[in-house]
């Protein structure tokens, strides 16, 4: 693809769709800070200008809404300015949180292939286990998730494996879906050729069913992936976590320091998209050297 059309085709349309999404959030800036700014220029007994209002509205210390400059220089500062050892550093925040998804994500990629596996082979576990696989989701995570920690702190395991559990919980869940379809996705026809050459089970899930299931399991993990993280922060709301972006999240509201709030919110945005990206990469380079042509 040439310079010119990737411009055209890919940098122009998120260029605009960025760019309108700035005009909508600063018109809101305005609309929703400036009660306040009127507010506080009656109770001082000042007449302000329309110009006046716009103008301190995007210098609020505790804005109803953040600008998006303010947002971003709490960013730098607390990623840049700020050692990463120091807990008012959003980038100890983000490992902690990232620790707690890793684990979970493991954990919920293990299980979920093993349960797609058992799904597939075994006609009981599919009758009986699947409908609660998908029962499982209709659970809210933030009723559960205070009734695990609590449980596993009462049997002494505490840390953070009761948080990555929570993440465990919403991330199995999409590998279990994608993986059973990508195991049951090879064509009747070419299941009939491995019966006629003799193949074991064991052989044709090696050389038919697990290389047919690739492209399902990685679009399925960059679906775990991005809830992982998502569960992750929530297990750390309820449980009075002092370390981790939930944390991060929650002493924002408690104090009501928004602009903190949005950083740790785009700390997340981007923490999860360069997770979905790393999991993309892997994709690509698996199905490359399975000879599969992009």
């Amino acid at each position: 693809m040439t310079s010119p059309s990737l411009l055209r085709d890919r940098i122009l349309p998120i260029l605009t769709v960025v760019f309108a999404i700035l005009i909508v959030w600063h018109v809101f800036v305005v609309y929703l800070n400036a009660p306040f700014v009127r507010d506080q220029a009656a109770r001082a007994g000042e007449e302000i200008t329309f110009s006046q209002v716009v103008e301190r509205t995007f210098a609020q210390e505790r804005p109803v809404l953040p600008a998006p400059h303010q947002i971003f220089a709490e960013l730098w500062d607390t990623t840049v300015n700020k050692a990463v050892t120091s807990k008012r550093s959003l980038v100890y925040h983000a490992w902690i949180t990232l620790s707690t998804t890793l684990l979970g994500f493991v954990i919920g990629t293990v299980l979920g292939i093993l349960l797609a596996v058992g799904i597939v082979h075994n006609r009981a576990m599919d009758r009986s286990l699947m409908p609660w696989v998908i029962a499982s989701q209709t659970i809210p995570i933030l009723a559960i998730a205070p009734m695990v920690i609590v449980v596993l702190n009462s049997v002494g395991i505490s840390g953070i494996l009761p948080k990555a559990l929570i993440s465990t919980y919403l991330s199995f869940f999409p590998i279990v879906v994608g993986m059973v379809k990508g195991l049951r996705s090879p064509d009747t026809i070419l299941l009939d050729l491995m019966h006629t050459y003799h193949a074991s089970p064991s052989q044709t899930f090696w050389k038919l069913r697990w290389p047919a299931s690739m492209p399902y399991l990685f679009t399925s993990l960059k679906v775990a992936i991005a809830i992982s993280l998502l569960g992750a922060i929530v297990a750390e709301l309820p449980t009075g976590a002092v370390a981790g972006l939930g944390a991060r999240l929650l002493s924002g509201s408690y104090y009501g320091q928004t602009i903190q709030i949005w950083a740790a919110l785009f700390m997340a945005a981007g923490l999860a998209a360069v997770l979905v990206t790393l999991v993309g990469i892997a994709h690509s380079r698996v199905l490359a050297r399975m000879g599969v042509k992009p």
